[in-house]
């Protein structure tokens, strides 16, 4: 790597308001606001929409389409024709 052309990369805590959960990372994002974390140091703070404790796909309350029905009325419907 060249020295001088990449960005800081230092520990970040990233914060999921909507579900009340932080993680502890490193990153090149920053941040004006800051948190003082679990082991007493304080990090700079990124809010962010949607984090693994939020998306619907890892909580399991996804749902799922009932796309064989739509082929078969798809089929139903237009299959017979040439």
């Amino acid at each position: 790597m060249k020295p001088g052309i990449h960005p800081p990369y230092d520990p970040v805590v990233f914060r999921d308001k909507a579900a009340g959960f932080a993680f502890l990372t490193r990153s090149t994002l920053t941040s004006d606001k800051t948190v003082e974390w679990e082991d007493g140091n304080t990090y700079p703070v990124v809010d962010v929409e949607v984090s693994s404790a939020s998306h619907p796909f890892y909580t399991g309350t996804a749902h799922v389409l009932d796309t064989a029905g739509r082929v078969e009325r798809f089929e139903r419907r237009y299959g017979g024709r040439a």
